[in-house]
């Protein structure tokens, strides 16, 4: 198979956990230097789903990659 056989849980772990730590980053650190468009800081729901969210995709994948 192209480029391995387990691909797909390699992509699925490095997406689930760059969702988790970049919404959590965003989350303790906002960017310093802001367009006039852009929000004060992010929305809290959204940034705690996309953390649950990609944490979860990340766990998954690591189970199906170390089962």
């Amino acid at each position: 198979m192209f480029l391995g056989e387990n691909l797909l849980g390699w992509l699925l772990l490095a997406l689930g956990g760059a969702m988790a730590v970049g919404n959590a980053l965003a989350l303790v650190r906002p960017p310093a230097v802001r367009d006039d468009e852009d929000l004060e800081r992010p929305p809290m729901w959204r940034s705690v789903l996309y953390i649950v969210l990609g944490s979860l995709a990340a766990l998954w994948a690591l189970a199906t990659l170390v089962g």
